[in-house]
């Protein structure tokens, strides 16, 4: 698609991080269904699967978007399954269907086979909750309530973008728990009120996350990546022009010292100069 009028603008988005390492960290046979509020109008939909925390590739049998009481397959190079590697993502085919301005469609996936759930964040707000439910339900409007549960948490599923109107934009909230938690969709629904229909919040944050440092142990590594291995990852965003930064809290109260935890010794703490660094890094 080519054309200056329009554009692909991502209207959903999260950051992809590491989840806490568990024995169950596996699962298989399930539905994973999120919700997406898009604030745009648009003629198509493009959605991005990310396996950048997983350590062994994963598998997704079946993408369908349900949309005005219809289901739509998704596919991958004209497959309905694909399978990313450990670290890498996988962009959808264009989906060609109507989106209404200020609407919301829902993204669904299965994993047939066991599938390491290690590329995941939690997020929280009136937008961010989600659903899974055991078997193939991906065709399913409602799911039964007793094989069916709430998630508020986000596994591979990174963006969506709709193509739409090239005066739509998008603008990224980049943080760690402050920002993983309920104000990027107060924004969104400010937005909305207000009147600002050209402009679309998502959310790149994670709970835990520094600017300088990331843990190397399993009982912190869920706490996230470091800024240089996050922000190139996260930031390039279809149709975004400007970035919210939240950071650094993390880097300053996580030390405590190895006489009262051996992973979060004091020399972790930085300097003001190498925070203001880390900052800079992130405006270059």
């Amino acid at each position: 698609m080519n054309n200056k009028t329009k554009h692909w603008a991502c209207v959903w988005g999260n950051a992809v991080s590491i989840a806490e390492n568990r024995p169950e960290s596996f699962s298989k046979n399930i539905t994973l269904r999120y919700p997406i509020y898009s604030q745009f109008e648009g003629s198509a939909i493009r959605l991005t699967f990310d396996n950048y925390c997983g350590t062994e590739p994963i598998t997704i049998t079946k993408t369908t978007v349900f949309l005005k009481g219809a289901f739509f397959p998704v596919t991958f190079g004209g497959q309905a399954a694909v399978t990313i590697p450990a670290g890498e993502h996988a962009v959808s085919d264009v989906l060609s269907c109507p989106v209404e301005a200020q609407s919301t469609f829902y993204v669904s996936f299965y994993l047939e086979d066991y599938t390491q759930m290690r590329s995941v964040v939690f997020t929280s707000g009136p937008l961010s909750s989600g659903s899974y439910a055991l078997g193939d339900q991906t065709e399913t409007a409602d799911f039964p309530i007793e094989i069916s549960r709430s998630t508020h948490y986000f596994y591979f599923l990174s963006n969506v973008s709709v193509y739409t109107s090239s005066k739509n934009r998008t603008v990224v909230c980049y943080g760690d728990s402050i920002t993983a938690q309920d104000w990027p969709d107060y924004l969104t629904l400010r937005c909305r009120k207000e009147g600002y229909d050209h402009t679309a919040i998502i959310r790149r944050a994670t709970s835990g996350s520094r600017i300088l440092r990331e843990y190397s142990c399993i009982t912190y590594e869920s706490y996230g990546l470091k800024g240089d291995h996050r922000f190139p990852h996260e930031v390039p965003t279809d149709g975004a022009d400007t970035v919210l930064i939240q950071q650094g809290i993390n880097d300053i109260i996580h030390p405590v010292g190895t006489d009262v935890n051996p992973f979060r010794p004091m020399s972790d703490l930085p300097t003001v100069e190498e925070l203001i660094e880390g900052l800079k890094y992130y405006i270059r």
